[in-house]
């Protein structure tokens, strides 16, 4: 059974850090491109962030380039999501995903499996 689990949300200010982490188990992680989404109240999902188990090649939404960074520790199965200068526009909930596609990882329907979700908050 797969399972992937977020930590690391809160609430902070504008200009904070955070970092989440995902915890992933029952897959052979160093063999899943993990993205990261993220779904706003009242709005959709969208892409975030990813990272290929193939090479590690990294992918952004371009609000997001320069100011996140995605990481993963294959020895820990874990994927990271480093967010710096955050804005109030980047509060929602975050979710971690999983996939053993290399292509179209910025596509929510190329994903397997989901966590749960972590809110993160910011205050202006």
């Amino acid at each position: 059974q797969v399972q992937l689990v977020e930590s690391g949300g809160g609430l902070v200010q504008a200009g904070d850090s955070l970092r989440l982490s995902c915890a992933a188990s029952g897959l052979i992680f160093s063999t899943y491109t993990m993205g990261w989404f993220r779904q706003a109240p009242g709005k959709e999902r969208e892409f975030v962030a990813s990272v290929t188990w193939k090479g590690g090649f990294t992918n952004y939404r371009d609000s997001v380039e320069g100011r996140f960074t995605i990481s993963r520790d294959n020895a820990k199965n874990t994927v990271y999501l480093q967010m710096n200068s955050l804005k109030p526009e980047d509060t929602a909930v975050y979710y971690c995903s999983a996939t053993p596609s290399v292509g179209s990882t910025n596509r929510e329907a190329t994903y397997d499996y989901w966590g749960q979700g972590t809110q993160v908050t910011v205050s202006s």
